[in-house]
């Protein structure tokens, strides 16, 4: 394998919504099974249900490597809004400095950290920084996940234009049926695959209760020759 691996991936979006934590969770459990050590990371989550918040536990439950929560997630508020603005309310500057040294620290202990991003590329993180930043800082390889509904190819082209504006490879996108019935499903998935310029590296069929460690199969081999 390149580079790439020993290193880490950055899961983003379309939109919020669009299943990056499962990508992300089926991302860990693909490279375990193929004998790497795994941790993911939510620098960001906002949103929590009685104190926990949800997308963190299911990395953490899909990670091989235990690391502390301090690094897991950095910064973690209880309202389920723009990131910056949980912030500015709870008194808090997210700091993307502080992320990128909790991103080595987690990097020394496991051969690959998948770090799922939040809401889209270009979400503000704070009065100057956004998702984008995040992921330049971290210089990771970007897969896209696109949440395949009306309206996702022009969100797709247009978060792709920005990764490669941003100086970051797109490692590949992957297809998530979260529209049961979409129209003409193929022809959409045909259209971008023919336009994003990255490797399709599955496609996700609709589920109404997706688990990623069902997922995982249809990435990992996918997942394996691109990055060989």
């Amino acid at each position: 394998m390149n580079d790439d691996v020993g290193r880490g991936y950055f899961v983003t979006g379309t939109d919020t919504g669009v299943g990056k934590t499962l990508v992300a969770c089926a991302l860990l459990r693909a490279f375990a099974s193929a004998g790497y050590s795994t941790v993911g990371m939510k620098p960001v989550a906002a949103g929590s249900e009685e104190g926990r918040w949800s997308d963190v536990d299911a990395l953490v439950g899909a990670s091989t490597v235990e690391a502390p929560a301090r690094l897991v997630n950095p910064y973690a508020f209880e309202a389920a809004i723009a990131p910056h603005i949980a912030a500015e309310l709870a008194g808090v500057t997210i700091e993307i400095d502080a992320i990128a040294r909790a991103y080595e620290d987690l990097s020394r202990r496991a051969d690959v950290v998948v770090v799922e991003g939040v809401g889209g590329f270009l979400v503000p993180l704070n009065a100057r920084a956004t998702g984008s930043d995040l992921a330049r800082r971290l210089a990771l390889p970007v897969v896209l996940v696109v949440g395949m509904r009306l309206g996702c190819l022009n969100h797709a082209l247009l978060t792709r234009a920005q990764v490669a504006a941003s100086g970051l490879r797109c490692a590949g996108w992957v297809a998530n049926c979260i529209a049961p019935g979409m129209p003409q499903l193929e022809a959409n998935i045909r259209a971008l695959d023919d336009r994003l310029g990255c490797p399709l590296l599955g496609v996700v069929p609709f589920l109404r209760e997706p688990r990623a460690e069902s997922v995982a199969p249809l990435l990992r081999r996918n997942l394996i020759e691109a990055t060989a």
